[in-house]
């Protein structure tokens, strides 16, 4: 399973997730032609896309869902996400189902996608788990204000794209309207550095797990204090980058 982060915070969010023939994005919050230049340069053809999967319909997530028309790829949400998503053509919509309160499997050729419910100011967000035919596995954790044991269940395997997006000590000195800074830092806003941290403190395993810390604020984090944040509470765990597992910071 390859991973390519083609796009990261704010001002936009797409990742592509390859596993042998089959590709699949989660999100497209980027301008569609950007998208498509990113994938080429990645190596990937658009036109061999398999899906795009939706975490939720904030811009950041889906102003490059043209790029599904274009290309005739079928679009996953929510039913809930699916409200606010316009302009994919009737066709391409699929709805992510619930059975019994859980989202149930996607399967796309030799991928299972396995949605699940995470904490943010939108109608229905969602995680996502992807697992190969060839033991490769996946979690994107994107917009979520707290982390449950649903989301720390799902966040198990080798490859973990988790946000990191604020130092809480630096967002009520920002120059943001005070609305917003109680957004970022409640139950249904972002996750902090801590929180991030203290999450893959239950995940990670020291048997070379990949992190990817992305979703970063501009104005209310930086690279180095992300990435030493978690660094630190791993180490309080006995685990090394370098050594038990990778990081790395988009």
């Amino acid at each position: 399973m390859k991973v390519d982060i083609l796009a990261s915070g704010s001002s936009g969010n797409c990742i592509a997730i390859t596993s042998g023939e089959q590709i699949i994005l989660v999100d497209a919050g980027i301008a569609r032609t950007k998208i498509e230049k990113r994938l080429l340069a990645a190596g990937i053809r658009p036109d061999h896309i398999s899906a795009i999967c939706i975490t939720h319909a904030h811009k950041d997530h889906v102003c490059g869902l043209p790029l599904a028309n274009k290309f005739r790829i079928p679009v996953y949400a929510t039913h809930g996400e699916w409200h606010k998503i316009s302009g994919v053509d009737e066709d391409l919509r699929r709805t992510a189902e619930t059975l019994y309160g859980k989202y149930e499997m996607v399967e796309l050729g030799g991928m299972h996608v396995y949605p699940f419910k995470v904490h943010h100011d939108a109608l229905e967000p969602v995680g996502y788990a992807v697992e190969d035919d060839g033991g490769g596995r996946c979690c994107i954790v994107l917009d979520t204000g707290h982390v449950d044991q649903e989301i720390i269940d799902m966040m198990e395997g080798q490859i973990i794209i988790i946000e990191a997006n604020h130092d809480p000590d630096l967002v009520p000195l920002c120059s943001r309207p005070e609305s917003v800074k109680a957004r970022i830092l409640s139950d249904i806003g972002h996750l902090s550095n801590e929180q991030t941290a203290a999450a893959l403190q239950q995940v990670i395993r020291g048997r070379g797990e990949q992190i990817y810390l992305t979703h970063l604020s501009g104005e209310n984090n930086s690279q180095q204090l992300a990435e030493m944040t978690v660094k630190a509470a791993l180490r309080q765990r006995g685990y090394e980058a370098g050594k038990h597992y990778e990081i790395e910071v988009v």
